[in-house]
């Protein structure tokens, strides 16, 4: 098979066409989501419908959904499996915003918020379960080893980010290496498993796994961006978050590597949590917008945006292919 590859589309893209693409798939994983969330103790429908119903755009099952519609699937054991996908995703979520301290999440007050540390962590466990129930009644071991796999790859990005925090030396390898594992895994393993559930071939399994990492990574490295250059009534989290934090992004990382003495020890400072005022966070987004690091963070979402649509030029020309390749593009250029 020949593979032939595909231009990121010149017009302003849109998630529209994968919207479209999925509409029907997705009310039946939507059913699947609210069906598995309740339980007999009612905090917990409460809670995990907090975060699933808050308006995010479910971009994981829908990867699982494009995927089956583009190698031809006709069943409907992607349905569970997407929703269990949106569990694993809905869980971290919850811990992520135990973790960070978080106070807003999809531009509402996050859940640890309302609800408080210990019940959110206890839901996001709970949500792992059922994720892992829907695994376990589609009946193939190797989605269980896929999806099992990327939900242990998530937990060990998530560590690998912490032990970075507030750490100036980290190198944009090994926030790459972070971010494939936090973020990228779940994307990879979404996109997977399509393949496996249609029996496809090694290769076409493979370039679905690729599609996934590389928009996942694409993904992650714009949202990194977007804690520098949008307001939080867009982005749905408050401004500078990855900044107070101490968090080693690949703008900070740039900036920094660019910068003179004085701007590196003002980034060791706030990194350090020494500079966190409104005051130091303008500071550092002029200093990120003077050596271009939003930029050629975009830049480099692009170039995993491009390989991500590469990867799936091995199928042919479809309706599926291009609101895939569509949804990479949209990823780069998105401001929320």
């Amino acid at each position: 098979m020949t593979a032939d590859v595909v231009p990121l589309p010149r017009k302003e893209p849109t998630i529209e066409p994968m919207l479209s693409l999925t509409a029907s798939g997705m009310n039946s994983v939507n059913a699947v989501i609210l069906d598995r969330m309740q339980s007999e103790i009612p905090l917990i429908p409460r809670l995990a419908g907090h975060l699933i119903s808050g308006g995010g755009k479910r971009l994981r099952p829908m990867l699982t959904l494009a995927g089956a519609e583009l190698v031809g699937y006709n069943g409907t054991r992607h349905h569970k499996l997407a929703a269990a996908v949106e569990f694993i995703h809905t869980a971290t979520l919850l811990h992520d915003d135990v973790v960070d301290g978080s106070e807003l999440r999809r531009g509402k007050a996050a859940a640890n918020i309302i609800f408080g540390n210990p019940a959110t962590v206890l839901v996001g466990d709970f949500l792992f379960s059922r994720a892992f129930e829907l695994m376990t009644e589609d009946g193939s071991l190797r989605v269980l080893k896929i999806l099992s796999h990327a939900s242990a790859v998530i937990a060990e990005g998530e560590v690998a980010q912490l032990t970075s925090q507030r750490q100036i030396e980290t190198s944009e390898e090994r926030y790459l290496h972070i971010i494939g594992a936090k973020t990228a895994a779940l994307f990879a393993a979404a996109s997977q498993i399509s393949a496996v559930v249609a029996e496809c071939s090694e290769e076409e399994e493979r370039a679905l796994e690729d599609y996934g990492r590389n928009l996942g990574v694409a993904f992650q490295l714009v949202d990194d961006a977007i804690d520098y250059d949008s307001d939080a009534a867009e982005m749905g989290k408050d401004q500078g978050d990855d900044f107070r934090e101490g968090k080693m992004t690949l703008p900070v990382i740039l900036a920094h590597a660019r910068g003179d003495a004085d701007e590196r020890k003002f980034w060791k400072d706030a990194i350090l949590g020494h500079r966190s005022s409104d005051e130091d966070l303008a500071h550092a987004v002029s200093l990120i917008e003077k050596h271009n690091a939003l930029a050629d963070t975009r830049e480099k979402a692009r170039h995993f945006a491009q390989r991500a649509i590469d990867a799936i030029s091995i199928f042919p020309d479809s309706k599926a292919r291009a609101a895939m390749a569509e949804a990479a593009q949209f990823a780069v250029a998105r401001g929320y």
